[in-house]
């Protein structure tokens, strides 16, 4: 990872990464002698951590390194110290020395927060995360032990997760479950999130859940394919908007998408990522975006985003939605993450058209009100789900009402009987009207259409059939 710069005699190197004991056992080449420092033990010997030297001040242990040709100094925490002038003052006059007797100084940090003062002299690079091959060979370990089959599955549900947390997820699942569990390793990956506390982990909803919507399902059921790990020439689907009217199943189809393709559901709240102080806000979104490419395979919802970022076009608050709104797309395009995004919106007008643009989205897909079809599949679920007994020939009542208004119908017919409860709710086709017809004549040349559509009847207009006439000859009087 490191020889190429200490072969180029870099004096002062910064690895970020929140795994400073298996960054020591990676960084560590022939050629030089690699010892490692802390506030605690001193400096010891990296490779079998005996003490050298009891040497707990971070300024005597920066000057120590001087007297060493050839060698590497890796310190834990140093960036606690940084506020001391002592600790800035040691770097800077160790670095010409170091670079003349080729050592090096290594400081390994969770965070990278340079003094502009040393900023210019420490070369920066990432310790990625254990890829695929890392955390299945780390699961083979534990199966040997505990005389369990390795999974591969469960080891690619792993990615995202330091070296320890796998290994604590592997044994959870080999106590919990006696094998290695794709779920109970998802579950340990949703402390990410809970960690983080920029992201909230939602369980995914049963694809059987959401009535209709043969069109979107029939997309995303295509495209499962590109995601398989034998894939090498499908392009991956990057992200789906959805358009449509509330209560239309947008949010549900989100849920359900992540249950089709088998993956956690991640929720980007963009409106509670956003704070008071200048800078705080973009950096939150920055942090957000990085756990997620952290997280590996997940759909990734971003509810309302016509809400989020309607204040882009305008100068109501300082810019903060335009800098976030810039860094969300520059993520979306760059990403290398396999990721699916799920955003929908209510209010198309509301989003700036470089959100729209050819090749943002892999597909937006239109959601109207529910087809007759679909109105009795969620009548089905519905009855199903609260124990009601709506009849699937009303669904011919309820033209023009949503799915969200369906199960409202739905509950309050257990209280009010179905009559009245469908006499108490107004759809919001009726309230709604002109923005709904201006919704469906955008999306009829910019949009796809997810539901499955009406059936057409056998004749546009009745034709009646009359017995054939036998026309007068010229014999006939009636001609004569």
């Amino acid at each position: 990872m490191i020889l190429d710069y200490l072969k180029a005699g870099y004096p002062a190197l910064c690895v970020v990464t929140s795994e400073p004991h298996r960054a020591e056992n990676i960084i560590r080449c022939p050629g030089w002698k690699f010892f490692t420092w802390d506030c605690l033990t001193g400096i010891r010997e990296t490779s079998t951590l005996k003490a050298i030297e009891e040497i707990r001040d971070p300024v005597e242990a920066i000057r120590w390194l001087e007297r060493l040709p050839d060698s590497v100094l890796v310190t834990l925490n140093l960036h606690l110290f940084m506020e001391i002038p002592e600790v800035i003052q040691g770097i800077q006059n160790g670095v010409p020395k170091w670079k003349s007797i080729g050592s090096s100084l290594i400081m390994l940090t969770p965070v990278l927060n340079l003094r502009p003062e040393i900023e210019k002299l420490f070369t920066v690079m990432d310790l990625p995360l254990p890829n695929d091959g890392e955390l299945y060979d780390l699961q083979c370990d534990i199966a040997k032990h505990c005389h369990i089959k390795p999974n591969r599955k469960a080891a690619r549900a792993a990615k995202g997760l330091t070296e320890l947390e796998a290994e604590a997820a592997y044994a959870l699942s080999a106590v919990q479950k006696g094998f290695f569990s794709t779920k109970v390793v998802s579950h340990a990956k949703a402390q990410i999130l809970r960690k983080s506390g920029l992201l909230e982990f939602w369980e995914p909803t049963s694809i059987k859940e959401l009535g209709g919507l043969d069109e979107l399902k029939m997309f995303v059921r295509n495209r499962t394919k590109a995601f398989t790990p034998d894939n090498d020439s499908l392009p991956k689907p990057k992200a789906i908007l959805l358009v449509g009217v509330p209560g239309t199943g947008k949010s549900l189809s989100s849920k359900a998408t992540a249950s089709l393709l088998g993956w956690p559901l991640i929720r980007l709240d963009i409106s509670a990522l956003k704070n008071s102080l200048v800078g705080e806000s973009e950096r939150r979104m920055r942090e957000a975006l990085k756990v997620i490419d952290a997280f590996g395979q997940a759909v990734v919802w971003v509810d309302e985003v016509d809400k989020a970022f309607a204040g882009v076009g305008s100068n109501t608050d300082s810019g903060t939605s335009a800098g976030m709104f810039g860094t969300f797309l520059t993520w979306m395009q760059e990403t290398q993450s396999p990721v699916l995004v799920m955003a929908t919106a209510n209010n198309i007008s509301q989003l700036p058209p470089e959100f729209l643009r050819a090749g943002r989205f892999d597909a937006t897909f239109f959601v109207d009100m529910p087809s007759k079809p679909e109105r009795q599949e969620i009548i089905r679920i519905m009855n199903k789900r609260y124990g009601a007994e709506i009849p699937l020939e009303f669904a011919d009542n309820l033209s023009g009402w949503t799915g969200a208004e369906i199960e409202q119908l739905a509950k309050d017919s257990l209280f009010d009987g179905l009559d009245k409860a469908y006499a108490a709710i107004v759809p919001l086709s009726r309230t709604m009207r002109e923005e709904i017809n201006a919704l469906r004549e955008w999306a009829r040349t910019r949009a796809r259409f997810a539901n499955t559509p009406d059936g057409e009847p056998e004749e546009s207009r009745k034709v009646r059939t009359a017995q054939r006439i036998k026309l007068p000859g010229p014999s006939n009087p009636i001609l004569n």
